[in-house]
């Protein structure tokens, strides 16, 4: 729903008022033709004043599938345009009607002159006040044409048989003084009606503005409440992660305790039952380490962090080395590509250091002995193309659209290494779009992955 009420829809409801309103008109003037038919059948030319309101009826009904198209239609400034143009036109054919009635029954002796008045005011409401002004005076001079006209004798007079014997078109006092009131009239008329008109107007846009606004507010009410929403969610979840992780190894240790602590178990037990202390302490401190990690990324992202020129080449190359040796553990090869040609980034070295060692330890730790991974980084145009490609284990299709997410680990992951908290991942792309960036992967289960993320380089 739009937040405000466009113009020409306003504009095209009032002209649907003014054709509603042109309906009674012709029934009215239909009825009043009828009466004066009985009362005087001699008196007016009544096949004349039949033919004009039998006009009038067939350009409202016009009009009236015309609004109706107009309503449905295009919208925007060529609706405006065109819904503007429909009013003058409905104007200008009501007061030239209203001329054609007048001299057909009685000319400046008719009492319904005043209607030029009505028309001036619906000018005023529809349209802006120079308008309103154009066409009051356009009724005037019409009015002043048949007076002046039927003055000279140029055209004929029908009188009014409610005149009586009384004929004021040939008395040319009576003709000004007609003519004035009705100049006068229509121009205070157009004067007051556009005045309030362009008041009300003001106080219309004033409360489209205030409604605007409170919608506004109240939608970024919404995204804050969906946002706290989500934030809870989060919350509950990591507790979910962190209490389901951590029970396990530390049961596992209190267990152990116990069995090492009592008196038949031999020095030889107690050893390995060190030993499964040890690798359960190890996963805890893995584990912790990966929270802590996601907790500072996040703190990190909602606060300005220092970001100057960094060389990304000089911040892989140290990941690399020290990567070196875990890679030579697991009997893996571990290659590196660079572009000699790089230009620095916007980045926080650290940060960077980040997301590379996420990759790269990802990289080594799903892929089995033997195999390769490797490294690169390039130019291309404006921006830092780096990809880290290895033989692993790939990434099933349906879990590649979610490893990004926080605390998601792919099924053939965990079943490979069920130690894990899945939140490198979810750091590495938090950090690479507050940098502006973009990652993907790309991988074929059994036969490995590729992780593309790009940077604008500080020259964009």
């Amino acid at each position: 729903m739009e937040s405000r009420i466009p113009v020409e829809t306003e504009l095209i409801e009032r002209i649907g008022w003014l054709i509603r309103l042109r309906w009674l008109a012709v029934l009215g003037t239909g009825a009043a033709i009828f009466l004066m038919w009985l009362w005087y059948p001699d008196e007016l030319p009544f096949l004349p004043l039949i033919g004009v309101t039998a006009i009038i009826a067939l350009y409202n009904t016009q009009f009236f599938f015309y609004a109706r198209a107009l309503r449905l239609g295009y919208s925007g400034t060529l609706r405006l345009r065109h819904a503007i143009q429909f009013a003058y036109v409905q104007i200008v054919l009501d007061l030239l009607a209203l001329t054609a009635l007048i001299y057909f029954s009685g000319g400046v002796e008719n009492p319904i002159a005043v209607f030029y008045v009505f028309h001036t005011i619906i000018a005023s409401i529809l349209l802006s006040r120079r308008v309103s002004f154009l066409m009051g005076t356009l009724g005037v001079l019409l009015f002043a044409a048949v007076a002046v006209l039927e003055y000279t004798g140029i055209l004929p007079h029908h009188h009014l048989p409610i005149m009586g014997a009384f004929e004021p078109y040939q008395e040319l006092p009576y003709v000004l003084t007609t003519v004035g009131v009705l100049a006068i009239t229509v121009w205070l008329v157009a004067y007051m009606t556009s005045s309030i008109s362009v008041r009300l107007r003001a106080r219309d846009r004033e409360l489209v503005e205030s409604s605007r606004d409170i919608l506004a507010k109240s939608q970024e009410l919404e995204a804050a409440n969906r946002r706290l929403r989500r934030v809870d969610a989060e919350r509950t979840r990591f507790m979910t992660l962190v209490t389901h992780e951590l029970r396990a190894p530390i049961s596992t240790i209190h267990t152990c305790a116990e069995v090492a602590l009592a008196e038949n178990t031999s020095p030889e037990a107690v050893r390995d039952i060190l030993r499964r202390i040890k690798r359960r302490t190890g996963e805890l401190v893995e584990l912790i380490g990966d929270l802590l990690r996601l907790t500072r990324a996040r703190e990190e992202a909602s606060r300005e962090e220092e970001i100057g020129l960094t060389q990304p080449a000089e911040v892989l190359e140290s990941v690399v080395e020290l990567m070196q040796t875990e890679a030579h553990s697991k009997d893996l090869f571990l290659s590196m590509d660079i572009d000699p040609s790089l230009v620095p980034v916007r980045a926080n070295p650290e940060r960077l250091k980040l997301v590379w060692t996420n990759l790269l330890s990802n990289a080594i730790k799903y892929t089995e002995p033997g195999g390769i991974v490797s490294v690169a980084l390039k130019q291309a145009n404006d921006h830092l193309v780096a990809t880290v490609r290895d033989t692993g284990i790939g990434i099933p299709p349906e879990d590649q659209e979610r490893i990004f997410e926080e605390f998601y680990r792919a099924s053939n992951a965990r079943m490979s290494c069920p130690v894990g908290t899945g939140v490198g991942l979810a750091i590495v792309q938090r950090i690479i779009e507050n940098y502006g960036g973009e990652i993907w992967v790309e991988s074929e289960l059994g036969l490995g992955s590729k992780f593309t993320f790009v940077l604008p380089t500080a020259l964009t």
